[in-house]
Order: C-alpha cells, then structure tokens, then sequence
C-alpha cells in the first residue's frame, strides 16, 4: 500500500503496530537459534553419555540377533521380543529426547517470546500467487538467505573437515583394536566431533540473531502518512474534537443561562463582562457564582436578568475579578468578601428604599489589585 501511495516506508513501527503483528503471530524468530541449540544439547548429551548409548545399543543388537529358531517359529514369542526391545530402547531414548524436546520449547521464546495466535493458522492464499513468489526470490531477504546458507556451509564444512583430518590417525587406529573398544574410541571421537560443529553454529546464530531482528523491524516500518493515521485513531480526529469541545460548550452555555433567574444579582462592567450571582441566607454559606460571560454572552445575562426581575449592578472592578477568578459553581474566594458584602449592602439598601429616594450606587469597590484584571 506505501508502494501504491508512493511513500517510503522510514518510520518506526509503534507500540500499537507490533502488538497488531503479535496477535497476527508475526513475531521475531531465528530457526538458526532453535537448530543451534538443538544440536549443542544433543552433542552434550552424546558427549557425556556416549559410552552409556554405545553398550545400550550394543545390548539392543545383541538383543535382537540373538534369537533361537524357537523364538523366530512363534508369534506371541517374537511379540513379546519386539515389546521388550522397544522398551529398552524408550527408557534409554526417551529421556534424551524430552530434554530436546524442552531445548525446542524454550529456545523458540528465546526471541520474540511465547505467543500464540489462531490467525497464524489460518491459510493466506496471497502466497501462491506467483509473482509474489519471485518477489521474494529476488529481495534482498533472500539474498542475505543464500549468504547466511553460504556462510553456514563454510564454517561448519570448515570445522567438520579440519576436525576429522586431525582425527586421521586415530580413526585409522580403530581397526587394531577389538570391536567393544572400537566401538567405544569410535563414540569418544564422534561426541567430541558432535560438539565442535555444533557449537561453531553459535556463529551463525550471532549472524542470525541481528538479522531477524532487523528483518522483524523493516517489515513493521509504516510510513508518515499511516502514522498519522494510527495517531488520529488513538487520539481522535482533531475536527471530531473540535466540534465535540463545541457541543459541550453550548450544552454548558446553556445550563449557565438556565441558572441565570435563580442569580440574586448580576454584576456588570458595564457592558463588556456580566456575572451573576446567587446568595441565599440560612443556604449559601458564600455567594456563589452562577453564569458568566462576556461581550455577546454577557449581553444575554443581562437580557434574562432583566426579563426576570434580578438586579443589575454597575461595579466593574468586581466584575472583572469575579469572571477572572471565580469558576462556574463557586463560592467566592475570601479575598472578595469585603467586596461582594459592599454590594449585597447595596442590594439590601435598594430594596428598603422609599420610592423617590435610591441608594447611592458606590463609586470605590473594596476589591485587591492582583484580582483587578482592568480593561474594560
């Protein structure tokens, strides 16, 4: 698909692509690993317990070719031989072939770890397409194949040769001595063999190793274009969200205007800023601030206020440190109680009034000039 968008794929594959890859169960792996330590554990095996598997197996053949003619002329009598040849063989071969069998197991989570996914049994039929084939047979994966089976075919040839030509002598001295010590020179000599090849595989899986690895990598690369793709995923689409953010502002405007009739006072500024508040004796143990706003909001403060009978108070120090400082739902801070008891003072004084003679608006609000923000 990058190929097809003319984009390269040169970034990282994130936390999100890998773990997509995992339950795919496209994991790292090194088979040169598994063989490696596969063949060590066997030549280990075969190294200590050589001798041991030499008289075994001589015991096995003698076993199975020492057989009278009475033996060979009766059924239940051969039965009963090869049950007991083939347990003799399990409990010597069984063992060592659980302990292989564990080597497989645990040098398979070596890298990429233990995963299991149904999708990996499921058939892909994009393999049998031809074209796809000869891709892969001209890539640059296949390449460094061939060098790593070129690789592998020196080094362990090259050991396999130079051990077996240092050997020369005594292989040559096997044939004066008798069979049994033969026999047994002969399984010293192949343990030993046995371990040096197998441990020169170490050398392939130092080169292998890495090169999984990297292959791992490049074919999880994504390019720019799909990583913004995951990050819109993840994150959201900066428009939704926009437009999300939108919608729960006007559903908050609207709840602020719904509170607007239950405000004792609006404060205004005169026109810039609009603040209303509510204080209930006996409920509010503080004002407490119930819409805000400015220009356009404010104005609509104003017009639900007026509609409603609530006070209008000119105090536009207190209206700027009120819409600046006080959030939807406070009370206000102590710092503005001196100011705020002026206007309730005020408001008290307005509704005692006598027709004809209205109190005196203040012209100085008690109000800090941290908390005057000016302006307007």
């Amino acid at each position: 698909m990058a190929e097809e968008s003319g984009q390269e794929r040169n970034q990282q594959p994130t936390g999100k692509r890998i773990e997509e890859a995992r339950r795919k169960g496209q994991v790292p792996r090194s088979r040169e690993l598994s063989t490696s330590a596969v063949l060590l554990a066997a030549a280990v095996l075969f190294y200590f317990f050589g001798a041991r598997l030499s008289s075994a197996s001589s015991d096995f053949l003698r076993a199975g070719l020492h057989l009278s003619p009475a033996v060979m002329l009766n059924e239940r009598d051969m039965l009963r031989q090869l049950v007991q040849m083939t347990t003799f063989a399990l409990e010597w071969l069984l063992p060592f072939l659980l302990i292989l069998v564990l080597v497989v197991l645990f040098s398979g989570m070596v890298l990429g770890g233990w995963n299991f996914s149904g999708k990996a049994l499921v058939p892909d039929f994009s393999h049998l397409n031809p074209l796809t084939g000869l891709q892969r047979m001209v890539s640059k994966h296949a390449l460094l194949e061939l060098v790593k089976a070129l690789l592998k075919a020196l080094v362990i040839g090259g050991i396999g040769v130079t051990l077996v030509y240092a050997q020369r002598r005594a292989l040559l001295g096997l044939i004066h001595e008798s069979p049994q010590v033969a026999i047994h020179h002969l399984f010293a000599m192949l343990g030993l063999l046995f371990v040096f090849m197998a441990g020169s595989t170490l050398l392939i899986v130092a080169f292998d190793v890495p090169f999984q690895l990297w292959s791992y990598n490049e074919k999880l690369k994504m390019t720019e274009q799909e990583v913004k793709d995951e990050m819109k995923e993840q994150e959201g689409n900066p428009e939704v969200k926009r437009r999300i953010r939108s919608l729960q502002r006007e559903m908050a405007r609207r709840r602020m205007m719904a509170a607007v009739p239950k405000a004792s006072v609006v404060v205004t500024n005169p026109t810039h800023f609009a603040v209303a508040l509510r204080y209930e004796e006996g409920k509010d143990i503080a004002p407490v601030l119930l819409a805000k706003g400015a220009d356009v909001v404010a104005a609509k403060i104003r017009e639900i206020a007026r509609a409603h009978g609530i006070p209008l108070v000119e105090a536009p120090p207190l209206a700027r440190a009120l819409y600046h400082h006080v959030e939807l739902e406070q009370q206000i801070p102590a710092t503005l109680y001196r100011a705020v008891a002026e206007l309730l003072a005020y408001l008290y004084q307005l509704r005692v009034a006598r027709p004809g003679k209205m109190p005196e608006l203040p012209q100085q609000w008690s109000v800090p000039a941290e908390l005057d923000q000016g302006g307007k």
